[in-house]
């Protein structure tokens, strides 16, 4: 789960990191009331979507003056912003963060992830912060220093130590900022982030360290155990389909291609999307019924994916175990025919009842197209589709 910026500061207050002042606003009178608030001659109006690369693509402004402010919010609230993490189709803007502005004299990289092929948390950092740190990764790596962190002895003094002196901190601020670094990893750890990104950490020309920008994800599987975070949730920045799915109790993602597949099982469905791709084909969503779907849920499955316009050919591919070929076969069927699916519907029908699901598909003299195996369930789809 992703949350906004204005929102990962008050998570860095709570933890005592320092950020500069400001506060949210959903119109263009709190913009105006906030602004006014702050009292500083300078001020930043930021747009806050769940996204990356603001600034360059125009939902970050400066305003020298009230008048500015005025203007900035009345363009950017309601707005459409697309960023190269949006893709084509933005985001819209529904808050702004309103902002006192500070003397930078230096910017660093600070973020912690998680590492999924060695099980353990990652800190990283870098002197070359800000907007063009993702061109610092391509093409010197080495400039961004990494330090794994062991699950059991948690972030060490010593990796504090060899954080801070990487960031090269002058030395009137290296406590201060060696403590930065503890609490960040606090707040990473104890509320479950899967990503925690400060971009920039700033020095001042006062010699103060400030958060100036914080991007978080959190574990959505860890939600039950943190209603705090969950508080934070914006549905407006998040895919409905993917809302709506979640209502149903299925998993789902949506995807770039135009072939939909509904599966049940994560691992049958990654197999499922590789060997569309195997046939030159590309899938438009990860869909996982789960192992004890009903026929309803089979139903309001196909229809969250049948309204994808991307769509152009469906591949059901189901090993039933708990879950009955018949049952899915009814469920298909009768999506089938309440949806009028009118585009190519391949389906591959594996394990308990599977011959009783079978005849159900037969006979209900809908166009639908069987397959024998996975392979030929892919590659059915990848042809018919085409």
């Amino acid at each position: 789960m992703n949350i906004h910026e204005y929102q990962g500061k008050q998570l860095l207050r709570d933890y005592g990191v320092p950020v500069p002042k400001g506060r949210v606003a959903f119109t263009v009178e709190e913009a105006l009331h906030t602004s006014q608030r702050l009292g500083s001659m300078v001020q930043v109006v930021k747009a806050q979507i769940h996204a990356g690369g603001r600034g360059k693509a125009g939902g970050v402004k400066i305003a020298y003056s009230l008048d500015e402010v005025r203007g900035y919010a009345e363009s950017l609230l309601g707005a459409i912003l697309t960023t190269h993490q949006t893709g084509n189709q933005g985001q819209k803007v529904s808050r702004l963060l309103i902002e006192e502005v500070c003397a930078i004299k230096e910017e660093y990289y600070v973020g912690l992830v998680l590492d999924r092929k060695t099980g353990q948390s990652v800190f990283m950092v870098s002197r070359e912060g800000g907007m063009d740190i993702e061109s610092v990764a391509a093409t010197h790596p080495e400039r961004i220093i990494k330090v794994p962190i062991q699950p059991n002895l948690g972030l060490t003094t010593f990796q504090v130590r060899v954080l801070a002196k990487a960031l090269e901190l002058p030395d009137e601020t290296l406590a201060e900022g060696m403590e930065i670094l503890r609490k960040l990893y606090d707040l990473y750890v104890d509320n479950d982030c899967i990503i925690l990104e400060i971009n920039p950490l700033v020095l001042t020309e006062e010699h103060k360290l400030l958060a100036l920008d914080v991007k978080m994800n959190f574990d959505g599987n860890a939600l039950y155990r943190n209603p705090h975070i969950l508080a934070y949730r914006d549905v407006a920045g998040e895919d409905h389909r993917e809302i709506e799915a979640e209502e149903h109790g299925l998993s789902y993602v949506a995807l770039e291609g135009d072939i939909a597949c509904m599966v049940n099982g994560a691992g049958l469905a990654m197999a499922t999307m590789d060997i569309l791709k195997h046939y030159g084909g590309c899938p438009a969503n990860f869909l996982d019924v789960g192992g004890s779907a009903t026929a309803e849920k089979v139903k309001e499955a196909l229809k969250i994916i049948c309204r994808d316009s991307k769509v152009k050919g469906l591949f059901i591919n189901i090993f039933g175990g708990i879950m009955k070929c018949d049952v899915i076969a009814k469920g298909v069927v009768a999506a089938a025919e309440e949806l009028k699916i009118d585009m190519p519907l391949i389906v591959r029908l594996e394990g308990t009842n599977v011959d009783k699901g079978k005849r159900i598909l037969k006979q209900s003299m809908l166009n639908i197209i069987t397959a024998d195996s996975l392979a030929d369930g892919a590659y059915k789809a990848v042809a018919l589709t085409r």
